[in-house]
């Protein structure tokens, strides 16, 4: 470290890289989504995906699905050199649009006929369920971003100064 540079200026520190901003967020919008999802169905004593025979697989492979929708798109968002908050409203929406397509393609994977599979994604984007994952998403992208954008060092001790008193 050079004389004169504050604690925290070495080549590699200050603000959050893209892949590692992506990373973090894409880490919380997945637990937001498990335990947004959970509370929801708790609190509204209904289950995500209430038709009967579906099993698993239409929500595996939404919450797969939506995860990597939000991925690909923060990361188009944070690769730039200085995003704006703005990226968190279609981040949002096309996480939440690759739920509801997944969410169906599950259904239909699953056994269902096309309209059952619909009727599954419209049940969740015109419910609570929708309006959480929407949430999630905002919270999570706009984290991500803010990661990006920050220009705060890491704190320090007083006695981690250079400076000599």
């Amino acid at each position: 470290m050079s004389r004169g540079r504050p604690a925290g200026d070495e080549a590699g520190s200050g603000p959050v890289g893209p892949g590692l901003a992506v990373v973090f967020a894409t880490t919380g919008y997945l637990a937001l989504v498990i335990m947004a999802l959970g509370v929801t169905s708790l609190v509204i004593d209904e289950d995500v995906v209430s038709t009967r025979g579906l099993g698993a697989v239409p929500g595996v492979l939404a919450t797969a699905t939506t995860v990597a929708v939000f991925a690909a798109a923060l990361w188009s968002a944070v690769r730039r050199g200085h995003p704006s908050f703005w990226n968190t409203v279609w981040i949002a929406f096309a996480a939440f649009l690759g739920y509801l397509a997944a969410l169906s393609l599950g259904a239909l994977i699953a056994g269902a006929g096309l309209a059952v599979a619909l009727g599954v994604s419209g049940r969740i984007a015109t419910t609570w369920f929708g309006v959480v994952l929407v949430a999630a998403a905002s919270v999570a992208a706009w984290s991500g971003i803010a990661l990006v954008r920050t220009r705060a060092r890491r704190p320090t001790w007083p006695w981690e100064s250079e400076d000599e008193e």
